[in-house]
């Protein structure tokens, strides 16, 4: 149970409220692309304005690089926003000083104020105290809802909870219930599929699923590291050297659990390779199966067949079919499933469509994961890029959760302390 104070816990009538929301969403030629992020936040946002609140939110929105970077402004998102909430939404050109002062100053009660992007200004991300003193000021109330931001401790994160009172949105609620229960509490048998490229990024969750779950399996970039960490030769596929000791730990832990009760730890067993990253790109499947599954005790000491390897000038761009379908048949054991990073290159497309050819392993999953195959597993789905293809593929409200948060739901995940969350008022 969420042990921190939210909104439903304290009397917010006709007060002014400052909501630290997630806006960061991609934009192109100034439009946004997908809006997930902005729909989320409007339960909170919608609560909010039925307490009658003068409302005030402020978000980041990419990396700028000072005040006069207009490709991260944010009032495109204050346009869509006005749209979703069919009232209008005003709009601070700074999110501090007399801009800022001003638009809360004249903000009356059941409206709604954006603030410039946070991020025009380096001290939000140094967590500077007059910064968040300024922030505070505009408010009686602080709310929390900007998940994928809790994980750092930042002004508008950390510092403005000590000049107001502050809770969280329903949106924080939900993410840290859900994520912290399907951790602690699952429906067994718990999956747990991990993709991405570093296996540094995600040490700590990768350890705390072995110790777990029923069935880790790894694709992705990251799995070229523990290929590589076997001896099998990977060609020019992108890999971390530095990984190599972390990823024969990771074998070494997987199979001393392996010995102590029924468990699975699967790297890929055929991959798709190619000699350049092109849509129309000739393709073929290196097939590693004869050594690479099976007796995980002696990982990671299997080499490769020499029939069957990857030449120096390719990469290994998806899982194979193999793979996929042995991931996909454990997904048919599992009661709960944890999903974090795309099986391959997703980001290209094919030729007739968004499916592009080092998507196929994880569109097997993801078929899984629907239930295309007779079972359906209760999903948990996180990580930028995992949502993103999730996202581009309309299937969002198809999984049983969706984060808005990579970082913080992978620290939460693995067991850390969110200083954003950490900060709110605790229940009584």
């Amino acid at each position: 149970m969420f042990t921190k104070q939210t909104i439903r816990d304290i009397d917010l009538t006709g007060k002014t409220v400052l909501l630290r929301a997630d806006y960061n969403v991609p934009l192109e030629n100034g439009k946004i692309t997908d809006d997930y992020r902005i729909q989320k936040s409007l339960p909170t946002i919608q609560y909010l304005l039925e307490q009658n609140v003068k409302l005030i939110i402020c978000s980041h929105l990419g990396r700028p690089t000072g005040p006069k970077d207009t490709a991260n402004s944010l009032f495109p998102v204050a346009k869509r926003l006005q749209q979703l909430l069919d009232r209008p939404v005003e709009f601070s050109t700074d999110c501090v000083g007399e801009p800022a002062q001003k638009a809360a100053a004249g903000l009356k009660n059941g409206h709604v104020l954006l603030l410039e992007n946070l991020r025009f200004h380096p001290e939000e991300e140094a967590n500077d105290v007059d910064f968040a003193k300024q922030l505070a000021n505009l408010a009686e109330v602080f709310v929390q809802d900007g998940f994928g931001v809790v994980h750092r401790a930042h002004a508008s994160t950390e510092g403005v909870t000590h000049f107001l009172p502050a809770v969280a949105g329903l949106l924080l609620e939900k993410e840290v219930d859900t994520i912290t229960n399907v951790m602690l509490q699952p429906q067994r048998p718990l999956m747990t599929i991990v993709g991405g490229a570093k296996i540094a990024d995600k040490i700590e969750v990768l350890h705390r699923f072995i110790e777990i779950a029923d069935f880790v399996a790894v694709g992705g970039a990251m799995a070229n590291t523990f290929l590589a960490a076997q001896g099998i030769k990977i060609g020019e596929s992108l890999y971390d050297k530095a990984d190599i000791p972390l990823a024969k730990a990771i074998l070494r832990k997987a199979g001393g659990e392996a010995k102590k009760r029924p468990f699975v730890f699967a790297v890929p067993h055929d991959v798709v390779v190619a000699d350049e990253i092109d849509k129309t790109g000739t393709t073929r499947i290196v097939d590693f199966s004869s050594h690479a599954i099976a007796d995980i005790e002696n990982y990671p000491k299997r080499v490769p067949a020499a029939a069957s390897h990857v030449h120096a000038d390719e990469m290994i761009l998806d899982i194979g079919p193999f793979s996929g379908s042995f991931i996909a048949g454990g997904i048919q054991l599992a009661n709960t499933v944890i999903w974090n990073g795309t099986m391959g290159v997703t980001e290209t497309n094919g030729l007739q469509g968004p499916i592009g050819p080092y998507a196929h392993g994880t569109e097997l999953i993801i078929e899984a994961l629907l239930g295309d195959f007779g079972h359906k597993p209760f999903t948990v789905v996180g990580g930028g890029d995992t949502v993103g293809y999730v996202e581009s593929r309309n299937l969002v409200g198809c999984f049983g959760h969706v984060s808005t948060g990579g970082g913080a739901s992978l620290e939460l995940m693995g067991g850390r302390k969110l200083p954003g969350v950490e900060a709110l008022l605790g229940r009584k």
